[in-house]
């Protein structure tokens, strides 16, 4: 298995009104339980020295399910030593380059593992001028007129390549809508749209023995649905892209540091991590987390890139 560097990760822990930072992680993935790990912690522009969004779930190390694949998370796939024959689940959560562009290489990648069985892949359904995922899908992958169409058997199991088992979700959808349960019902995934200014996106809850992880994905905050579909998690990753300060069109996309930690308070999640950072949230990091804390007084990490959060053994 590919050796994946050291990694610091802030851990932080609300006691007596102070913000703490507690040991790293151990390394991914654990040989027994369920683990999460950070693909991607950055967000779309090349200046944080971060990947863009993407996270494994890891079952009795193998990587299972996958969340978003966006630039740079091809070479920290491989990194993380993760194997495209033992995923289960792709959840795309929109269409922005951060969380989708990185899709292809990896099922350019995928052509060389020894994977025979479809592959189950959700997306959000069109919206504006972005598209639903099989939109998406033909636009890579048309034979005539994809980008890729050289990939084309994804569409269709041919040429050697494994099809790919698109599931759209209308962002009109208002309950969650199960679009995986593995045939031993060990994984389930459940889908929910999620506000995001003009852009349709999903979030996702990933459950797997007594573990259940929630991807909040890039949205505002602004719908109160999205606290029952978080409720109780063992961890709820939310993206915190823009700082407290923040003004004017970023607030129809992003969730303010004061919201993130008022759904995580509200949902009762376990560990609350904070992910899809851009250098105008990090550039005072410490006061934005400080603002979560105000709400919500539960275990905190600070994603990194590669960064694994242990969640059962």
């Amino acid at each position: 298995m590919t050796r994946v560097p050291t990694l610091i990760i802030l851990v932080f822990v609300v006691a007596s009104g102070t913000t703490a930072c507690a040991e790293p992680e151990d390394a991914c993935p654990p040989r027994d339980g369920v683990a999460l790990q950070i693909l991607g912690s950055g967000g779309p522009i090349a200046d944080d020295g971060r990947a863009s969004s993407g996270y494994i779930v890891w079952v009795d190390g193998q990587a299972r399910v996958l969340i978003d694949a966006g630039g740079g998370t091809f070479l920290r796939f491989g990194e993380a030593g993760a194997d495209f024959a033992q995923l289960d689940f792709v959840g795309l959560s929109h269409f922005h380059t951060d969380h989708s562009a990185n899709f292809p290489a990896l099922l350019k990648s995928g052509n060389f593992s020894p994977r025979e069985r479809p592959l189950p892949v959700t997306g959000p359904g069109a919206g504006g001028p972005f598209p639903g995922l099989m939109s998406y899908l033909t636009s890579l992958l048309d034979p005539d007129s994809g980008a890729y169409g050289y990939l084309s058997g994804y569409l269709d199991g041919s040429g050697g390549l494994v099809r790919l088992e698109p599931n759209e979700v209308d962002r009109e959808q208002t309950a969650p809508v199960r679009v995986f349960g593995g045939d031993d019902g060990e994984i389930t995934v459940d889908a929910l749209p999620v506000p995001h200014g003009i852009v349709p996106a999903l979030g996702y809850r990933v459950r797997t023995r007594d573990v259940t992880i929630v991807f909040a994905s890039d949205q505002n905050g602004s719908d109160e649905a999205f606290v029952p579909f978080a409720e109780n998690g063992s961890a709820l990753v939310m993206h915190m892209p823009i700082p407290e300060s923040a003004t004017g069109g970023a607030l129809q996309l992003h969730a303010k540091p004061s919201r993130i930690g008022e759904i995580a308070a509200k949902a009762s999640v376990e560990t609350l991590i904070l992910s899809h950072f851009m250098a105008r949230s990090l550039r005072d990091l410490e006061t934005n987390v400080s603002v979560v804390t105000d709400s919500y007084g539960g275990r905190i990490v600070v994603a990194e890139d590669l960064a694994c959060i242990v969640l059962t053994n």
